[in-house]
């Protein structure tokens, strides 16, 4: 049953990494890139560390793995501001909302 439930948590993670990697891909700007990197990044991070937790030898390797998420999502926190500022201080242009004629703002 944990073995199960660990796969499941890997690969729910493994499909967040994917998306986020395909937002790196796809978006047209800086911003909208960082924010699919940074948001993707620690959802998946975090159900890869939980399907890992599952198959820990003892609580304090699964502490230990939760301690790497906590210090990974401060560390792309941190990393994502500075890319953030760095790209408006630079003055990247920021892609323009497509309307679809809808009147949504």
């Amino acid at each position: 049953m944990w073995n199960s439930l660990s796969i499941v948590l890997i690969m729910i993670g493994m499909v967040f990494f994917i998306a986020g990697t395909l937002g790196l891909l796809r978006f047209p700007d800086v911003y909208t890139r960082l924010h699919a990197l940074t948001k993707a990044d620690n959802v998946g991070l975090g159900f890869l560390v939980a399907g890992l937790m599952l198959q820990a030898d003892s609580l304090t390797t699964a502490l230990l793995l939760l301690l790497i998420w906590v210090l990974v999502m401060l560390a792309g926190a941190g990393a994502g501001q500075l890319v953030a500022q760095a790209a408006l201080q630079r003055q990247h242009p920021v892609a323009k909302s497509q309307d679809d004629g809808r009147g949504h703002d």
